[in-house]
Order: structure tokens, then C-alpha cells, then sequence
């Protein structure tokens, strides 16, 4: 029978010994649930990582309470300069993005004007067609009002003053 099972190239593993004593159980279950090579590889690139993170973590923060800790005085005896250098140069920086963005902004709208009056039919150019024909049909409507209501006035001014 030996025979037979040498020639497939199977081999049988074999079993371990079981052990019964107290230590048995924690043992089976603690083999049962080990991690496998992988999980172990990436447990400690996490931990390495971590470790190497905590530590430049450490040197920042105590590279800014050193800095603190030195630069304090400075920034006291020079703060009667600092403050108005501060603020003048916020106004100006504010300012100046300001105009950048409305210059931004009529370029923008001319382009978009542009090419409307060109005839390319820009994004939202249908509203505006919408909006051009309403104010249109407004108008002439309150024309029309104005011309039968101005008549109904100009025939009471000439009942209450007919030499007018």
C-alpha cells in the first residue's frame, strides 16, 4: 500500500499531537486564530509608519514651542510696527484681488456679450431672448393702456374746462 501512494508524489502531513492538558485548548485556539504572513507584513509597516510619524510629530511640536519660546520678546517690542505694516498690507492684498476679480468678471461678461450679439448663442442666451421678449410684450401693453387711458383724461380735462 505504500507503493501505491509513493508513486503520485502525494505526501501526508503529519498530524499534530494533541495535548490535553489545561494549556491544550489556549494553545488550538491561539494557532487557530495566528495571522498569516501578509497581515503580519502590513501589521508592521503600520507600526514602523506610526512609530515614524509619532516621532516627526514630537520634533514639530517642539520645534514650535522652542520657536515660541525664543521669538516671543521679538514679536512684543516689535509689535507697535507690526501691526500697521500688517493691516496696510491686508487692505492692499484685499484690494488688489478685488479688482482682479472684477476684472475677471466684466471680461467674462463682455466675451459672453460678444459672442450673443455675434449670434453664437452663449449659455443662458435663451433667457435672455425670454426675458428681452417679455419686457417687449410689457411695453406694449402699457402702451396701449397709456393710449386708451391718456384719451379717457384728455376728454374729462375737456368736460371740466371747455375752453381748454
Amino acid at each position: 500500500m505504500a507503493d501505491r501512494h509513493a508513486g503520485t508524489g502525494q505526501t501526508q502531513r503529519a498530524t499534530r499531537p494533541t495535548t490535553n492538558g489545561p494549556g491544550g485548548a489556549f494553545l488550538r485556539k491561539l494557532h487557530e486564530h495566528a495571522p498569516n504572513s501578509t497581515q503580519l507584513l502590513g501589521f508592521l509597516t503600520l507600526i514602523i509608519s506610526g512609530g515614524i510619524l509619532l516621532l516627526l510629530t514630537g520634533l514639530t511640536i517642539t520645534a514650535v514651542v522652542m520657536g515660541m519660546i525664543f521669538f516671543t520678546p521679538l514679536i512684543v517690542i516689535l509689535s507697535p510696527i507690526w501691526v500697521p505694516v500688517a493691516t496696510i498690507l491686508f487692505f492692499a492684498i484685499a484690494g488688489f484681488l478685488s479688482v482682479c476679480g472684477f476684472a475677471v468678471s466684466a471680461v467674462a461678461g463682455l466675451s459672453w456679450m460678444y459672442r450673443y450679439f455675434r449670434g453664437f448663442h452663449p449659455p443662458g442666451s435663451d433667457r435672455v431672448d425670454y426675458a428681452r421678449s417679455r419686457i417687449a410684450d410689457t411695453a406694449s401693453h402699457v402702451k396701449d393702456y397709456a393710449r386708451e387711458y391718456g384719451g379717457y383724461l384728455h376728454s374729462k380735462v375737456k368736460d371740466a374746462a371747455p375752453g381748454a
